[in-house]
């Protein structure tokens, strides 16, 4: 009998976000409006305020909503953004300061450029190695493994575990979810329980990473973990998506899908670009922890080094084409354009020569821009004094165990970028333990919802009908289990990074 229905329509997991948006969210904004200096208390209580939150929480819905109604979500969050900050300039002149909205603004588009920059560079490579046949091979070498479904479960959740933290959470989950949904085709069970596997293993192992998650860079830049204190948290992630997993293990049978027969290879150059990103990322931590300069630009500095390829192939590719233009005036008869897929022919398909414009192209731009209205969106809501009340609650009264736990069930529910940025912006002060605390549970605390992590959305979208909202839900007991012992664990071996 088979356990989940496709016919689940996932568009009713945004009811939980429509409840996040109204109904947890603006308790917490009426403590922030009541309490406070009266400085902030005039922003806070003032009808520009007010109406910024009205607005905030509008567009969010949208957000949430995107599936539904087919509007990108970057849409919503660029006018919202816009909105509040003319609300914020417009409270601030009546506070007697015309240029101060002006210096906050300009702080937090700083902040978006450096995120942006650093993520073009890294969707670029992984742009470019997808175009070169790299994830293909593995993909291929899985799904004509003739593994069983439970080995196929392990190996996969595995390899997402590893594989996130170098080539991020989002792409590592598309990528195996692809394997699975190749390799159980038909058994929807398993599909939709192993893409659960996958996502919470992508998230994990996102968590230990700067270059593992939006959340974790945003925490490296922002200068407050340095990149080898990230790796204390290995373990506690690694627990998280084993007690998950051994506990999904259970529900998946041993038995051997149908042969899929497939042969990929890497083209010419992809390994050399494999080699070329890892240098990338030594020079981003290299540039940050011996020339105390941003990591962004060794990001961008790796980026021009793979431009210098690019063009190398480039010129490589057209040799190719004049050759073989030359070869058809001497033999009418050779069919010249349809290339084989050994890895020294460049192009299988006889599109054109390489064009790493094309890779810059396709990089997530509607994330990247979404990323841009809720930084300024966080950052104006910051301005009126709400973050800063919201701070005082959280991590004065509540504490910062408690307030960094309850960060992680809010990135479920929210979305971990928001709720991370929302953080940093507070910037309570903390030991490394605790910034490692807030690291983790947002990373990971995403993964209770399928709605709390880009990871999960995207599988949403690849897996449709299957893997589901509802089906995530089920097995979230089992996920909070993984986000429990991934704490304890954390206080356990990392005892000494607190005071």
């Amino acid at each position: 009998m088979q356990l989940f229905s496709p016919r689940i329509n996932n568009g009713n997991r945004f009811v939980f976000g429509v409840l996040a948006v109204f109904f947890l969210m603006p308790p917490v904004f009426v403590y922030a409006t009541a309490s406070g200096s009266e400085a902030l208390s005039s922003l806070t209580s003032g009808w520009q305020g007010i109406l910024s939150l009205l607005i905030f929480a509008f567009a969010y819905t949208l957000i949430i909503f995107e599936e539904n109604i087919h509007l990108k979500k970057s849409k919503p969050a660029v006018v919202a953004a816009g909105l509040i900050w003319v609300l914020v300039a417009m409270a601030y002149i009546e506070q007697g300061e015309t240029h101060l909205a002006e210096e906050l603004v300009r702080h937090n588009l700083l902040e978006f450029v450096e995120l942006f920059l650093f993520l073009l560079a890294a969707m670029t490579y992984i742009n470019t190695m997808e175009e070169r046949g790299v994830f293909n091979v593995l993909r291929v070498k899985l799904v004509s493994s003739g593994y069983s479904f439970r080995r196929i479960f392990w190996i996969t959740g595995l390899i997402a575990f590893l594989l996130s933290p170098i080539a991020d959470n989002l792409t590592t989950a598309l990528l195996m979810a692809a394997v699975v949904t190749a390799v159980g085709a038909g058994n929807i069970k398993f599909i939709a329980i192993s893409c659960i596997n996958i996502v919470v293993a992508a998230n994990a192992g996102g968590a230990f990473s700067p270059f593992g998650d939006i959340t974790t860079l945003m925490v490296w830049q922002a200068g407050h973990v340095e990149f080898q204190q990230f790796f204390a948290l290995f373990v506690p992630s690694l627990v998280n998506w084993l007690v998950t997993a051994g506990i999904l293990s259970f529900a998946i049978s041993n038995e051997k899908p149908d042969p899929i027969k497939e042969e990929a290879s890497i083209r010419f150059g992809g390994l050399f670009v494999v080699g070329l990103f890892i240098v990338t990322i030594i020079m981003a931590v290299s540039f940050h922890n011996f020339l105390y300069l941003p990591p962004v630009l060794g990001m961008m500095t790796g980026l021009g080094f793979l431009k210098l390829f690019g063009y190398y192939l480039q010129r490589r590719d057209h040799t190719y084409m004049n050759s073989n233009v030359a070869n058809a005036l001497v033999s009418a008869d050779s069919k010249i354009f349809s290339y084989s897929t050994h890895e020294d022919v460049p192009h299988e398909s006889g599109s054109g020569s390489y064009d790493i414009f094309k890779n810059l192209q396709r990089a997530e731009w509607d994330t990247l821009i979404f990323f841009y209205g809720v930084i300024l969106c966080v950052g104006g809501l910051g301005a009126f004094g709400y973050l800063a009340n919201v701070s005082e609650f959280m991590y004065g009264d509540l504490g910062a165990t408690s307030a960094n736990i309850i960060v992680g069930f809010a990135s479920a529910i929210i979305d971990n970028i928001p709720v991370m940025f929302a953080v940093l912006e507070m910037d309570p002060p903390m030991d490394i333990g605790q910034w490692l605390l807030v690291t983790l549970t947002a990373g990971v605390g995403g993964s209770m919802l399928s709605i709390g992590s880009a990871a999960g959305v995207a599988v949403m979208g690849q897996a449709r009908g299957i893997y589901t909202f509802f089906a995530h839900l089920r097995w979230s007991w089992a996920i909070l289990l993984g986000y429990a012992a991934s704490i304890a664990t954390h206080f356990l071996i990392n005892a000494d990074k607190f005071n």
